[in-house]
């Protein structure tokens, strides 16, 4: 029996993106670690057979006193335990858990699942973020990339570019996400699954809800996810004028997906890949999404969905235009294609057995 440690930085997309990996490490006899901050979904971990220590963890904070106390608080967590293999997933884990592990000796691997909207397009951040990243992962066993993009920014900036590896996301799971029969076509249902915040592309689909629902009628917009940032009252207003239906957050979104006809992800946030589009493509539902990494490697343009200009609410319109204008039979033919191309390439477990296979040889 090996001792596994998971560094991450929120419990429900530690319990919905990573439980399959999780489990079959636990299936394997190993014992597995779970460090994050506290949850509902920790106790879901739990059941399963995951010992939990909570640490609190600011994601898009920036405070050197907290970040500095998280540091230190792994330091002790993996002295205590001595692991024989850490996992890591996002910046910080990433970051501080390789550090740690880089001077402890300890194997680790490393997932990239998005680089920093802090860095991006910000020389002087880029060349301290590579800096850090340098650092940390100067021993690291694998680095697991999600799209690449990010991949090429680590070759460029020359950090082991012998260790990565390209991965198909986080994978979707085929069997929870499956293929749901189409609603009716007597009127048409939007959806916008994401945390609500400006760089998700929250305002482009607002905007298109109210151009669309002036111009058209039986056509509803859905917006599930909570406020990161604040767009409450916006959202309120909108609702109360018939613009919009705001759900708030949702534990479980294939109830949205059965009533609605085509999911709008106008995202220009630097994602690893997008498990929202590859979640709607597995239950047979078309996408609209943006033409950028973790977002197009989901989506075949005019086949599975519209691919659309990041931040151009004009051209999502004209989309969301096209899409109106298929035919139903067309619109069900899109949702197919996509879940065909999610069974070929984003299978869930594709994503564990690179994970197994890496796990186990440097446990052996």
């Amino acid at each position: 029996m090996k001792k596994i440690v998971i560094l991450s930085n929120h419990h429900s997309y530690t319990y919905n993106f990573r439980k399959e990996i999780i489990q079959a490490l636990i299936d394997k006899g190993h014992k597995v670690w779970i460090v994050l901050p506290y949850g509902e979904k920790v106790e879901q971990l739990k059941e399963m057979g995951c010992k939990f220590i909570d640490v609190p963890l600011d994601r898009r904070g920036k405070n050197p006193f907290k970040d500095l106390n998280l540091f230190f608080k792994y330091i002790k967590i993996l002295n205590d335990i001595k692991p024989d293999m850490v996992l890591t997933y996002t910046i910080k884990p990433n970051l501080y858990g390789g550090i740690i592990c880089s001077a402890l000796g300890i194997p680790y691997i490393a997932n990239i699942t998005g680089l920093s909207s802090a860095i991006e397009g910000k020389r002087m951040m880029e060349n301290i973020a590579s800096l850090f990243y340098k650092i940390a992962f100067r021993k690291i066993t694998r680095i697991f990339c999600q799209n690449t993009e990010n991949m090429q920014y680590f070759i460029d900036k020359n950090i082991n570019a012998n260790k990565l590896k390209l991965i198909p996301g986080s994978g979707v799971n085929l069997e929870y996400f499956n293929l749901l029969e189409y609603p009716p076509n007597n009127k048409l249902e939007f959806v916008f699954i994401s945390r609500i915040m400006k760089e998700k592309g929250i305002d482009q689909y607002l905007e298109t809800a109210e151009y669309i629902t002036n111009k058209y009628s039986d056509i509803t917009f859905h917006v599930l996810g909570f406020c990161e940032e604040a767009y409450e009252d916006r959202l309120k207003i909108m609702q109360d004028k018939g613009i919009i239906k705001y759900q708030g957050m949702q534990d479980d979104v294939r109830e949205f997906h059965k009533i609605s006809h085509c999911t709008i992800h106008p995202t220009y946030y630097p994602e690893g890949i997008s498990n929202v589009l590859l979640e709607s493509a597995a239950c047979g539902r078309p996408i609209i999404t943006t033409d950028r990494s973790g977002c197009k490697e989901t989506i075949n343009n005019g086949v599975t969905g519209f691919i659309i200009k990041e931040k151009n609410t004009l051209d999502l319109i004209n989309k969301v235009e096209k899409f109106i204008k298929l035919t139903y039979m067309e619109k069900i033919e899109m949702g197919l294609n996509g879940r065909v191309k999610v069974e070929k390439e984003f299978d869930r477990q594709i994503v564990v057995n690179n994970y197994l296979e890496e796990i186990e040889t440097i446990l052996k």
